[in-house]
């Protein structure tokens, strides 16, 4: 993103800043503003501006925080318009105001200062440079005071000390403008162990200068454990115990006071710098009772007391595995599309795989599509196992059972387009898994179009964990933003996952943290239903079932939806040499870029870019060979992945049928036929890469999970028929309606957006589709769990029993 370039630069490259300042005065002018600046646009024809754009614009004023110039600029910007049709538009529009936004900044700061740190007693220099139309001052800070005597772009200490340690800023004037750079964090270790190394050889990799240190504690006494690394940019740490992340442990240094015997244990930190990451060593800290000596009557320690006190200790529950599905369905064909799920499985991915989970993260799945990726959770589940899967998307709950919306369900759609997920429990209660947790972050208002029961006869298992985003007959919202952001449920969740609590104590303190969120008070309650009888945690440690080939044969399988193509390094004819690698978002979203490593001396111009794509992928133009990761779409990767590369995003892999194959295309302009560009192309066949090697895009093959959702309605049953047209109103701001056959009046039919015109926050989609809200149309669901139990001897008293366990 650039504040200014020449002419033939398009808009959609322009810094948020700028765009941000022109569509203010736009929105602000009446006469000479964005209305007037899309009717010279649609004159024009070149950019195809038409009237209905303008109302489409227009509407942005009913949004808290709309522009509609920002709406203007986003069309225009996808239709090809360039900085210089921007600026011929802006010239004919007469608003000096707006043509200044986009004049260049007299003053600018091209390098800004970088947080690092190093050990004591070497160099530390912080750059910072700038560049304006007059003389540029600088003057450097540490927090709040002046450095003295530091007015040049280079602040150097030389050499530094522990007390030079802090966070550095520098002030930069140009005439009578000012700008201040960003902030550097400076972290100084001083360390005694004998290392040679000079400040330039730790400039540009991270060093690991200090390991932590074995320890033996008596129960009372406080833990120390430290490390260190040097780098830049600034390290960030890790603590661990036992291979699971110590909750809030993310400075060099873990302090425990008073530790118990709980804390006898192995630790070890992870460090990581940039897109580098390394391990210290792993150190017993042995914790033991206080030995106190006989004195005046008083009993001494023994053996036996030691021995007492371990085995009063709980016993340790573990997990045999670990494996989580994730799927985030946004993209929908006929309904509200959303954008929270997609931050969300990001988010809880990443978590997950903190705690040891085999993480499966999918976004935007067809009904069939849904049901294959169930069948390939389930395989990975055997006894023992803690199961975890979480849903964000449409969905509805008729009589106590939860439905997942696919992204192809038709509208109106029914339980036979969507997924049961108590269907899919008693899937997993087969496999006597040690641990069923289900997060469900969708609405659950009654489906009117849906009026089939299910009738699913799970068993008595005291493992059963209900994390609902909402409660019964409820929405459940995400947060309407320019940007991407969390929805409302994992917005808390992701503040309590790696806390080492049982899983419905970690849910309940997200409860009471929603409750405290004003946005959704009375809107959005998150509700628990549970089973737990012991005190089983997400944190568990994982230990082997007694069949080592069963476990690795399951690690295989999960392995294969994970694998990356290694990258490679690709030699033209030409001399050229390009760099091909390979990242991955979600288990079916690859990203590949390229970079020209090698360019021939007599080569004047050498581009290369990927092209030629299945089209089972069906891959977005404007998300490939380009200059940044998020002009593709990939949000995320963005800090992991190597910069001044082309980049292209692959989604929704798991339609691929057959290899990947593409083509690397290079075009070089040599400098004695400057004229005359040359093509050379090579082609590429990396396989099925990640999910594709599941062939998900199958019909569903086994069926299991297809069975136990059978119930009225399905097509093996009974036709789905659509309603009549007339059964649809259609309401002015594109609500529809439907009308209900005992009431005069139209009822709502969707509930799209909760707005706090006068707030800070604005609700979007609600995770739900076509579902009434009112009481003529919507009957509520009942109040008790509707689960059936398998027959015993005293099936009434059994079923009473178990569905009270669940409890609220």
């Amino acid at each position: 993103m650039v504040d200014y370039m020449d002419r033939s630069t398009k808009i959609n490259l322009l810094k948020e800043g700028v765009v941000k300042k022109l569509c203010e005065v736009l929105d602000k002018s009446t006469d000479r503003g964005w209305r007037k600046l899309g009717e010279i646009v649609g004159k024009e024809k070149r950019l195809k501006v038409s009237s209905d754009d303008i109302e489409i614009c227009s509407l942005k004023v009913l949004e808290l925080e709309g522009s509609p110039s920002r709406m203007l600029l986003r069309l225009m910007g996808e239709r090809g318009c360039t900085l210089g049709h921007l600026m011929d538009y802006l010239q004919t529009l007469a608003n000096p105001d707006a043509v200044q936004c986009l004049k260049p900044s007299p003053l600018q700061i091209v390098i800004q200062p970088q947080s690092l740190a190093l050990i004591s007693g070497h160099n530390l220099r912080l750059s910072c440079h700038a560049v304006g139309k007059s003389p540029v001052q600088y003057q450097w800070f540490k927090g709040k005071e002046e450095v003295p005597n530091c007015m040049s772009p280079d602040l150097l200490i030389s050499p530094v000390h522990v007390r030079d340690a802090g966070f550095y800023i520098c002030r930069v004037n140009c005439g009578e403008m000012f700008e201040f750079s960003h902030w550097a964090q400076v972290d100084v270790l001083t360390v005694h162990t004998p290392y040679g190394q000079s400040f330039h050889s730790l400039e540009s990799r991270m060093k690991l200068v200090m390991q932590p240190q074995p320890q033996q504690l008596n129960i009372g006494d406080n833990l120390q454990l430290e490390c260190g690394a040097v780098g830049r940019p600034i390290p960030q740490y890790r603590w661990h115990k036992n291979g699971l992340p110590v909750p809030n442990a993310t400075k060099r240094k873990l302090i425990i006071l008073n530790v118990d015997q709980e804390h006898h244990a192995r630790y070890r930190c992870e460090i990581v710098c940039g897109s580098e990451k390394m391990w210290t060593n792993e150190v017993d800290v042995v914790v033991v009772p206080r030995i106190s000596v006989q004195v005046s009557g008083a009993m001494e320690c023994s053996e036996g007391s030691n021995d007492f006190f371990l085995n009063s200790v709980p016993e340790q529950l573990h997990a045999t595995d670990k494996v989580a599905l994730l799927i985030g369905n946004l993209s929908y064909k006929n309904h509200p599309q959303l954008k929270a799920p997609m931050v969300d499985v990001y988010d809880l991915t990443n978590l997950l795989r903190q705690l040891d989970f085999k993480v499966v993260s999918l976004l935007d799945l067809t009904e069939s599509e849904m049901r294959n990726a169930v069948d390939e959770f389930l395989l990975l589940l055997h006894k023992g196992v803690y199961g975890l899967l979480y849903y964000a998307g449409h969905g509805y709950e008729n009589y106590g059972n939860s439905f997942m919306v696919p992204v192809d369900a038709p509208n109106p759609y029914r339980s036979a387009n969507c997924l049961c997920v108590q269907s899919i429990l008693k899937l997993m209660q087969e496999k006597e898994t040690g641990l069923n947790v289900f997060l469900l972050d969708m609405c659950r208002k009654r489906n009117i179009h849906d009026d089939s029961t299910t009738n699913i006869v799970l068993r008595v298992t005291a493992n059963i964990v209900f994390g609902y985003a909402t409660c019964q007959d409820a929405e459940a919202f995400e947060l309407s933003s320019s940007g991407f952001t969390n929805g409302v449920f994992v917005k808390f969740l992701k503040k309590r996952l790696l806390d080492d609590e049982k899983i419905t104590v970690v849910l309940d303190k997200v409860a009471e943290d929603m409750g405290q969120f004003d946005a959704t008070k009375g809107k959005q309650a998150l509700e628990i239903r549970s089973s737990l009888s012991e005190r089983r945690a997400l944190t568990d440690s994982i230990m082997p079932s007694d069949s080592p080939d069963l476990a690795h044969a399951h690690s295989r399988q999960w392995a294969k939806a994970h694998e990356l193509p290694e990258s490679m390094s690709l030699l033209f004819d030409c001399g050229a040499q390009i760099k091909l690698g390979f990242a991955a978002e979600f288990s079916n979203v690859l990203v590949i870029y390229t970079h020209i490593t090698k360019k021939p001396e007599d080569m004047s111009v050498c581009q290369a870019h990927v092209t030629d794509f299945s089209q089972d992928l069906d891959v977005d133009p404007k998300e490939m060979n380009r200059e940044t990761p998020e002009e593709t779409g990939t949000y995320f990767l963005s800090g992991s992945l190597p910069q001044h590369c082309l980049y292209t995003r692959l989604s929704s892999l798991q339609k691929l049928r057959e290899e990947l194959v593409f083509s690397v295309c290079l075009q070089g302009t040599f400098s004695a036929m400057e004229d005359d560009p040359v093509h050379w192309n090579k082609a590429i066949n990396i396989g099925k890469p990640l999910i594709a090697r599941l062939d998900l895009h199958r019909a569903m093959r086994r069926n299991s999970c297809l069975q136990t959702c059978l119930m009225p309605h399905s097509p093996s049953q009974s036709p789905c028929h659509s309603p009549r047209p007339d059964h649809f109103l259609h309401h002015h701001h594109g609500l529809h309606q439907a009308q209900d056959p005992n009431r005069l009046s139209p009822q709502p039919f969707y509930m799209d957006v909760y707005e706090h015109h006068q707030g800070a926050v604005n609700l979007g989609q609600c995770h739900s589709e076509p579902l009434h809200h009112s009481s003529g149309g919507l009957s509520s669901s009942p109040g008790r769990f509707s689960i059936p139990i398998e027959a015993s001897d005293d099936i009434n008293e059994l079923q009473t029993a178990f569905i009270n366990s669940l409890q609220l």
